[in-house]
């Protein structure tokens, strides 16, 4: 049996338009809004041919807010840099491990957790 692969998320949050904004200021994300106001679903393609797509959910505070994906950055120290410049947080600092992968957590305006890397070159 092959592994079954991930090919969609979704990001909760009671707070849409910002957490929109964080993370096309992040990555350059662009959303499209699919459903009616308070009932709002904004598509992204999120990492065009390489990536999967997903979704930002708007909560309207009826479910908690949740998700957690890595992203692949050119530079994690950068991208933790303008994470915070675009009012998120650095939850786990830049790491690397034995491999040569580096890492962080963030946690977007929201307080969703997610993750940031860089493979181990070559």
């Amino acid at each position: 049996m092959s592994s079954t692969p991930i090919t969609w998320f979704e990001i909760g949050s009671d707070r849409p338009e910002e957490v929109e904004r964080f993370y096309a200021d992040l990555f350059g994300w662009t959303f499209d809004e699919q459903g009616a106001p308070g009932a709002s679903y904004r598509v992204t393609t999120a990492g065009g041919e390489q990536g999967i797509g997903g979704a930002i959910r708007g909560t309207g505070g009826d479910s908690p807010n949740y998700a957690i994906f890595y992203a692949e950055v050119a530079d994690v120290a950068e991208t933790c840099r303008r994470a915070e410049a675009a009012g998120g947080k650095v939850v786990v600092p830049l790491r690397t491990a034995p491999s040569g992968l580096t890492l962080a957590h963030l946690l977007d305006p929201s307080g969703n957790h997610l993750g940031v890397f860089t493979p181990p070159a070559g």
